[in-house]
């Protein structure tokens, strides 16, 4: 077995743990996300220090859309929100109505944000297996949310909800998905060649490989493709993936040594509830420890091998970890115990 696979520390600790506001939509998504990212008293007209604020047209369709619809949006605070085909790349699937008019009758004030999170986490979740036609995977790239009404909708007494599922990034950042949700394969999985940054010593959202970063995938295998009998036990998993993302890691690099350059291979493992939920495939990734193994230590540059040159010369890959650490873990980024259950 690879000597360092099985002291790399996880990625961050599930999303599904926490409910945080992820403010955008004009104010009016709950997501389970790290930050608040949204400002707006109201909605796109006025803004926070303006006057009444209005949604646009096309927003307020989004916003009031029924379940089966597919969102999304381009700008930081979601301004230009709308609709699109689900099976183009969006951000939101709406999963299922609510309306919470008996808990907050008209002139009751707005929920704070503790409440919402409780809301979100008890009017959210029930709905989505009969939705899916299946398992949500606990573990895996979707998560629950909700869109509630902005201040003024509020105001004029509107109660209704919109629940629904979007992938939110170990960084926090929504990462738009294809396809309706039903028929999307739930494995929290990044493409090969995708770099994720570094958030205290754990990794975060995607990023370009040039800049300072955690993660770099090199490869996505599919645990099916060698276990077809029914859930592999994680050691199974481990003495297959310890041989096969050593291939495709030398595959993508072109050979290099990746202890001369301080990187060492690790890989996801998957849970039974994952598994059952259909979600077989891992990420096969690279990264640098710290030198007191406590976290991740920045990597610039990709390790992928580059083209061999017109003139025939070997292919060149990245360059070693740079010598920045990763800084002090925070509470949302500090890397938990070590045996590695999803990717991110």
């Amino acid at each position: 077995m690879s000597p360092s696979a099985d002291r790399f520390p996880t990625a961050t600790q599930t999303l599904r743990t926490r409910v945080v506001m992820g403010g955008i939509f004009a104010g009016a998504l709950i997501a389970l996300a790290l930050s608040v990212v949204f400002s707006w008293s109201d909605g796109v007209t006025g803004g926070s220090g303006g006057g009444a604020g209005k949604l646009s047209a096309a927003a307020q369709e989004a916003f009031h859309s029924p379940p089966g619809s597919c969102l999304t949006w381009d700008n930081p605070d979601a301004s230009d929100a709308r609709k699109v085909a689900c099976t183009e790349p969006h951000l939101f699937e709406v999963t299922a109505l609510v309306d919470i008019g008996a808990q907050f009758p008209e002139g009751a004030p707005a929920p704070s944000l503790d409440q919402w999170q409780q809301i979100a986490q008890q009017k959210c979740t029930s709905d989505v297996k009969p939705y899916l036609g299946h398992n949500l995977d606990p573990y895996g790239k979707l998560t629950t949310n909700l869109l509630r009404p902005t201040p003024s909708q509020w105001d004029d007494g509107d109660r209704q909800l919109r629940c629904g599922l979007q992938w939110a990034g170990p960084g926090g950042k929504l990462l738009p998905t294809t396809g309706p949700a039903k028929e999307q394969d739930q494995s929290l999985v990044f493409e090969p060649g995708t770099c994720l940054a570094l958030q205290g010593k754990a990794p975060g959202d995607p990023i370009d490989c040039a800049n300072p970063h955690s993660y770099e995938i090199v490869a996505t295998l599919d645990l099916k493709s060698k276990f077809k009998d029914g859930y592999p036990k994680q050691d199974d998993q481990k003495a297959w993936l310890d041989t096969e993302c050593n291939k495709a890691a030398s595959d993508y690099t072109g050979g290099a040594d990746l202890d001369a350059k301080k990187l060492i291979l690790t890989w996801d493992l998957r849970e039974q509830e994952s598994w059952d939920a259909g979600s077989a495939k891992v990420n096969c990734k690279v990264a640098a420890l710290l030198p007191d193994k406590s976290g991740l230590q920045a990597v610039t540059g990709s390790v992928k091998a580059a083209p061999a040159g017109p003139d025939g010369g070997q292919p060149q890959d990245g360059g070693p970890p740079s010598d920045g650490g990763g800084g002090p873990a925070t509470s949302s980024s500090a890397p938990p115990a070590s045996t590695s259950k999803k990717n991110g």
